[in-house]
């Protein structure tokens, strides 16, 4: 595909524009798996848990 070819010609990249958020991480076997916005959604509900679970009760 040349830089100038829309998401339009092809759907298939619009889909996978939609779901990856233009980056990856490099699993423990070396693949490069594409970062997408459910999985910053998880990771920022998880960090969101863990900083309730340690602020001290407020009186």
């Amino acid at each position: 595909m040349n830089p100038h070819t829309s998401t339009s010609q092809r759907p298939d990249l619009a889909l996978d524009l939609q779901s990856v958020a233009f980056g990856a991480i490099i699993d423990e076997l070396g693949r490069e798996v594409p970062i997408t916005e459910s999985m910053i959604q998880q990771a920022c509900r998880e960090l969101d848990e863990s900083q309730q679970r340690q602020q001290p009760p407020k009186d």
